[in-house]
This record gives structure tokens, C-alpha cells and sequence, in this order.
């Protein structure tokens, strides 16, 4: 029987060693899933990249980038160029840090190293270097549409664990709080769907919580919701650091594989017997 991580399963239905995810396992059952901690260690890992890392060196990225870009024109855009690239390495690097958290190993990555003297050895080398723009693509380039998947997914994530809490605190709000919309005079409670003529009135649908049995009902569909998003919140986490790993990493030798028959010692022995 395999996982989602292409390995043989382990007790419970999860993976035995854990694949690139030793933090991030996936178990069949969902229970067991909510108290292994791995939805806990992707939510921590999505919101720092929302609310901290994300925009932090998107900015530091971005500017030091376009500044660059903008002094082309003149002599100080050759040194700015340099600082740019060291600046992305820099921002990279610390991507690659977080990244440890839930990958099973480091995200090591490799740059041309500059072999002549002078400022613009050092632009050339450092900007005809591949690695150098795919560190652009992943902290520039795919900040916007990671960062909208991250914030969605956690959005609806958080909602269905405040749902869940629900019978602790419905009672708690006054006025028109909630999942909905509701018209009318402000009441207490919390409002899931729509209640144009008031929580009491014609035309509405859904429901208002204001007494303890129905926090209760709300509260246990809001805990069936939330055990099956679990599993779409970790593949998001999972999802988010494949792509930056495959962009972080060193380049791959294309001519690995030949290099590595080339160096394995050949079916027929030597041509000449030994004397």
C-alpha cells in the first residue's frame, strides 16, 4: 500500500519514513491527521510566509532589483547590479532556511563562482547565472500567486477552526457578527448565511446561532469541515515548498548520468591479459 509520498505506508495508514515530508505526513484517517500536528506545522509554515517572509523579501527583492534596473542607465547601476544579485542570494538563502522546516533535508544552492577580476566579471558571471534568475522568479515572479493560494487556504482553514469553538463564544457578539449578512435591528449571535429581514424574518436562509444547541450543530458540521480541509491545507504547504525547492536548488547536471556510466567500470575486463 503507498501514500501520497509514493513510499510503502506505515501504522495508521501514514508514510513509513516520511518521503521530503517528515513534518508534513499525510494520514488517511482525518483524526488522526488533526492531532498528528502536521495541519499545525503547514499553517505555521503558510501564515510566515503571508504575514512575514513573503512580503518582507518581496520588498527587499523588488526594490533592490528595480533600483538596479533603473541605474543601468548610468555608472552606478554597475555596482547596484552586483548588490542586486548579492541581495537575491541573500533572500534565497533565508527562503531556504524556512524551508527546513518541513523538508526531510537541506535546499542547498549553487552559483557560478567568478574566476576574472573586475566589476564586470562579476555582473556578467553573476547575471548570466541561472540560479540567479530563478531566485527572481520564485521571490518575484511567483509572489503574488503564491501568496493568494497561502492566504485563501488559510483563511478558510482559520474560519473553520473558529468554527469549531463556536459553542465557546456565540454568545458573545452584538450585532450583526458572522458568515452572512443580516437587516435589521442589531441582536447577538453569530449569522451563517443570509438574513435580509432579520434572524427571525422572512426570505432568510442558513443559520443564527444565539442559543447553545444550535452552536452546538453548527459547530460539529464545522468540525467535519474542518478535518477534511486539513488535508487540503498540508498539500498546499507540501505544494508551496516543491515549488520553491525546485527553484531554490542547485541546478542539476545534465550530464550527470553519462558521467556516471562513463565512471562505473565496464562489463568486459581489461583487453590485455596481465603479464
Amino acid at each position: 500500500m503507498s501514500t501520497h509520498d509514493g513510499g510503502p505506508a506505515g501504522p495508521n495508514g501514514g508514510p513509513a519514513g516520511g518521503a521530503a515530508f517528515p513534518r508534513l505526513r499525510l494520514y488517511r484517517n482525518p483524526l488522526r491527521l488533526a492531532v498528528s500536528g502536521s495541519p499545525w506545522r503547514a499553517a505555521a509554515f503558510l501564515a510566515a510566509y503571508v504575514f512575514v517572509a513573503g512580503w518582507l523579501l518581496f520588498a527587499i527583492a523588488f526594490t533592490t532589483t528595480v533600483t538596479a534596473a533603473v541605474f543601468m542607465i548610468t555608472l552606478a547601476g554597475i555596482p547596484l547590479l552586483v548588490a542586486a544579485s548579492g541581495v537575491l542570494r541573500g533572500c534565497a538563502s533565508a527562503e531556504r532556511v524556512r524551508l527546513r522546516q518541513v523538508l526531510a533535508g537541506p535546499v542547498r544552492g549553487g552559483y557560478r563562482p567568478v574566476t576574472r577580476p573586475g566589476i564586470m566579471a562579476q555582473v556578467r558571471t553573476r547575471w548570466r547565472d541561472p540560479s540567479t534568475w530563478r531566485d527572481l522568479a520564485y521571490l518575484i515572479g511567483l509572489w503574488p500567486p503564491l501568496l493568494a493560494l497561502d492566504l485563501s487556504v488559510l483563511t478558510v482553514w482559520l474560519t473553520l477552526l473558529a468554527g469549531v469553538t463556536l459553542p465557546a463564544w456565540y454568545w458573545a457578539p452584538r450585532g450583526n457578527a458572522g458568515v452572512g449578512y443580516v437587516n435589521g435591528a442589531p441582536v447577538h449571535g453569530v449569522a451563517l448565511g443570509y438574513f435580509p429581514n432579520g434572524p427571525h424574518g422572512a426570505g432568510g436562509w442558513g443559520l443564527y446561532v444565539d442559543t447553545l444547541p444550535r452552536a452546538l450543530l453548527a459547530a460539529a458540521v464545522f468540525l467535519v469541515a474542518f478535518l477534511l480541509f486539513n488535508y487540503v491545507l498540508v498539500l498546499t504547504a507540501r505544494a508551496h515548498a516543491r515549488v520553491a525547492r525546485a527553484l531554490l536548488r542547485a541546478p542539476g547536471d545534465p550530464l550527470a548520468p553519462a558521467k556516471e556510466v562513463l565512471a562505473r567500470p565496464g562489463p568486459l575486463g581489461p583487453l590485455h591479459a596481465a603479464r
